[in-house]
């Protein structure tokens, strides 16, 4: 008698079946196969395939011994030799392995199945072997703790639309040609904690979101003239002050197109005793979004409020709080309306504020930019993650005192 459920099974287009799959992880889609003999092959022809640390669950993958690059060959070799049909997305994660495993083959098996999609989280200086730059059909690159050596005829991946790069080991000179090759790149993620020897510049005629995160003195953008997103954030392993008065006052921001609208900015360090600047030597009349990082146990937080003054069209701000909890810090006379005579944000609607704590700085900065923006509309307050209950209270108690637009409204946001 045939089983009722096993003919359901069968009965399922192969669409349907492949989507099933596809959500499933890729240890649990290779076990379909034991269902019945119509689905023995179907994981074989998914056009996802995604080995990551729900396939690698031994503590042996995990780690990679002998034994584990073993298994690691056998699984790629299985998939190589019965794999059918088009393969657009791979993903391998296995970053935390101790020992390198071969992967040559896999990526040479990909180039020929004209891979579309590629995310490859290896371990810390794992070198790419010559297959990786074979992979001419890319459009979205992924890579974590790689070696990039390119053979002396590579041209680059001329169909690229998205690049991530995290922590990954090239030259100035090569990721910046690698990024002008891009003539079709869209998208730029760059995480990069080692210090560049030279300068990048950013030549990218369809880049529309620029992530960077490294030491922001080494990037320029020097042809972005579609960029409508930017975000960077400063980074060194060496945590060396960062000259946060000379990066502001420079000709960085000069060069940012007229497009640009969402701009995230979180300079780290800044070195005590610097003289801060009151504003940019020009107003970025294009930046509707701003989001930044304040420090308020510092006497630096001058520097971000008064960077705020460079973007008078600016209409949505995330405040992103960065503290210790200090008790008893005293308030500051330059978070006074006094201290702000000629500043006033007359197109600013939306205000978030994020990890607030309700220190006596933080309730200054509220009360501040509450007085400073008559077409405030909403300002939306997520507390701390380890505030006390009582604290909130208080905290909503003071904020109901302070005067703000006629339409405003603020709430506060329990995660």
């Amino acid at each position: 008698m045939t089983d009722p459920n096993q003919s359901v099974l069968s009965k399922l287009p192969n669409n349907v079946i492949d989507e099933i799959l596809i959500r499933l992880p890729f240890r649990d889609a290779v076990c379909t196969s034991i269902l019945s003999k119509e689905w023995r092959k179907h994981w074989c022809r998914l056009p996802q395939l995604t080995l990551d640390s729900d396939f690698w669950k031994s503590k042996k993958d995990l780690t990679g011994d002998k034994r584990a690059t073993s298994n690691f060959t056998m699984t790629i070799h299985n998939i190589i030799t019965r794999h059918s049909g088009p393969l657009t997305k791979f993903t391998l994660c296995i970053q935390y392995w101790e020992i390198y495993p071969p992967i040559d083959n896999l990526l040479y098996f990909l180039s020929r199945n004209r891979i579309q999609h590629l995310v490859l989280k290896l371990p810390r200086q794992f070198k790419l072997p010559p297959s990786f730059f074979t992979c001419l059909h890319l459009r979205h690159l992924f890579l974590q703790n790689c070696l990039l050596l390119p053979p002396p005829d590579f041209k680059g991946f001329d169909r690229l639309i998205r690049l991530e790069l995290h922590e990954v080991t090239i030259s100035s000179k090569l990721l910046e040609s690698l990024i002008s090759n891009c003539l079709l790149l869209e998208q730029l993620v760059l995480r990069i904690s080692d210090t560049l020897s030279d300068i990048i510049e950013i030549n990218a005629p369809m880049l529309k979101s620029c992530d960077f995160t490294g030491d922001m003195t080494t990037i320029c953008l020097k042809c972005v003239p579609r960029l409508t997103e930017l975000s960077l954030r400063y980074y060194r392993k060496d945590w060396k002050e960062f000259d946060v008065a000379n990066f502001l006052t420079s000709n960085f921001f000069e060069s940012c197109p007229d497009h640009l609208e969402h701009l995230h900015l979180d300079y780290g360090v800044i070195a005590k005793g610097q003289e801060i600047p009151k504003k940019l030597p020009f107003d970025l009349l294009c930046v509707k979004h701003l989001c930044m990082c304040i420090y308020l146990d510092r006497d630096e937080i001058l520097c971000p409020l008064s960077l705020i003054r460079s973007f008078p069209f600016l209409q949505y701000l995330e405040i992103q709080m960065e503290h210790n909890f200090k008790k008893n810090m005293p308030a500051l006379e330059c978070l006074e309306m006094e201290a702000f005579p000629d500043v006033i944000f007359e197109h600013l609607r939306e205000v978030t504020l994020i990890e607030a704590n309700a220190s006596i700085r933080e309730m200054q900065l509220i009360k501040l930019l509450l007085a400073m923006s008559p077409a405030l509309v909403k300002m939306v307050i997520s507390p701390h993650r380890f505030l006390g209950k009582s604290t909130i209270v208080k905290t909503l108690t003071k904020l109901a005192e302070f005067e703000c637009a006629p339409k405003a409204e603020i709430f506060l946001k329990l995660v």
